[in-house]
C-alpha cells in the first residue's frame, strides 16, 4: 500500500506547515487528489490514521478532494472528462487529445491549526 508512505509524507510535510504558521499542531489537512494520480482516497484516509499517531497531528482530520480527470480538446476548443479507465478520445469529434488539463493531482492545499496547546 504505497498511500501508507504517501501519507506518511503529508503529515511531515503539515506538520512543518503548522509550525511555520506558528501552531504546534494541526486540526485538518485538506489535500487534492487527482483521478489519474493512482491514489485510493479511502486507502489514504486509513493510511493517515495511521500515520499521524504520535505527531503533531495525532488530532487532526484529512480532508480529500477529488479532482476529475479532464483533456482539452483543440478543434473544439472544449475539456472533457476522460473517466475511468481513461480514454482520451474528444467526445464531439472523435479525435484524440493531446492535452491532459488536470487529473494527476496530489498536493496539500492547505493546513488548519490546531488550537493552542
Amino acid at each position: 500500500m504505497h498511500e501508507l508512505s504517501i501519507a506518511t509524507a503529508i503529515v511531515e510535510r503539515a506538520g512543518e506547515l503548522a509550525l511555520a504558521q506558528g501552531a504546534e499542531a494541526a486540526a485538518a489537512v485538506t489535500v487534492r487528489v487527482g483521478e489519474l494520480s493512482g491514489v485510493v482516497p479511502d486507502a489514504l484516509d486509513f493510511a493517515f490514521e495511521v500515520a499521524r499517531q504520535g505527531t503533531a497531528l495525532a488530532g487532526a482530520r484529512l480532508v480529500v478532494e477529488q479532482v476529475t480527470a479532464q483533456a482539452y480538446c483543440g478543434p473544439c476548443r472544449e475539456p472533457f472528462a476522460v473517466g475511468m479507465p481513461p480514454f482520451f478520445w474528444c467526445p464531439r469529434c472523435d479525435r484524440p487529445s493531446q492535452e491532459l488539463r488536470c487529473g494527476r493531482e496530489l498536493e496539500i492545499v492547505a493546513v488548519e491549526p490546531g488550537p493552542p496547546g
